[in-house]
């Protein structure tokens, strides 16, 4: 809407064609750039608070109640929150061509299609639980510096093509939201 007014009033003086279609195209990129902008500053924004929120069920819960798998249900607490460290590191990384911070083990055991084998070590739980919350500010600061060039275009098993790095943060947080979910209905199940 400020483009057209902008251009009208520059139609109104009399400035050439090629000047306006310039102002115009200049304009809405910068629109648009900011608007991406913010987008991508609240998708970093959800993603860093829902690993605090995962990172308190990490923390508060004994390790009996992260690898229990309550009947009707197919993984455990553990499973979903590693799983979730592991797929954003498979979107964003992966996708792009890019080596991932995070071992090839732990991509290994808890990527999509696999299922828990009932074990947890200390050593896993430890690192989950630095990479919960080092990773998404890893991914937001690559992001920014502009890391993220090459993204191969991948459809999810919900059928969403994603077709840049952008595509693939912003499914990520879609993705996290799910495992919340399955989380707090694990949680309720283990309760009961």
């Amino acid at each position: 809407m400020v483009t057209n007014v902008y251009s009208y009033h520059l139609i109104s003086e009399n400035i050439g064609n090629d000047h306006i279609l310039s102002v115009q195209t200049s304009s809405i990129c910068t629109i648009f750039g900011n608007l991406k902008a913010k987008h991508m500053e609240k998708v970093f924004d959800i993603v860093e608070n829902n690993r605090v929120i995962l990172h308190r069920f990490l923390t508060g819960m004994s390790r009996e109640q992260l690898l229990k798998i309550p009947e009707g249900f197919n993984n455990n607490i553990w499973w979903n929150i590693a799983h979730v460290v592991v797929t954003e590191q498979l979107l964003v990384y992966k996708m792009n061509g890019l080596p991932m911070n995070i071992d090839d083990a732990l991509v290994d055991k808890f990527r999509k299609g696999t299922t828990p084998d009932g074990t947890a070590t200390d050593a896993e739980i430890k690192k989950i639980e630095e990479l919960m919350l080092s990773l998404p500010k890893q991914t937001k600061t690559d992001y920014e510096n502009g890391v993220f060039k090459e993204f191969s275009e991948y459809t999810t098993s919900l059928n969403v093509t994603l077709s840049s790095v952008e595509d693939a943060l912003s499914f990520n947080v879609f993705h996290e939201g799910l495992h919340l979910g399955s989380i707090l209905a694990l949680k309720r199940a283990i309760a009961n």
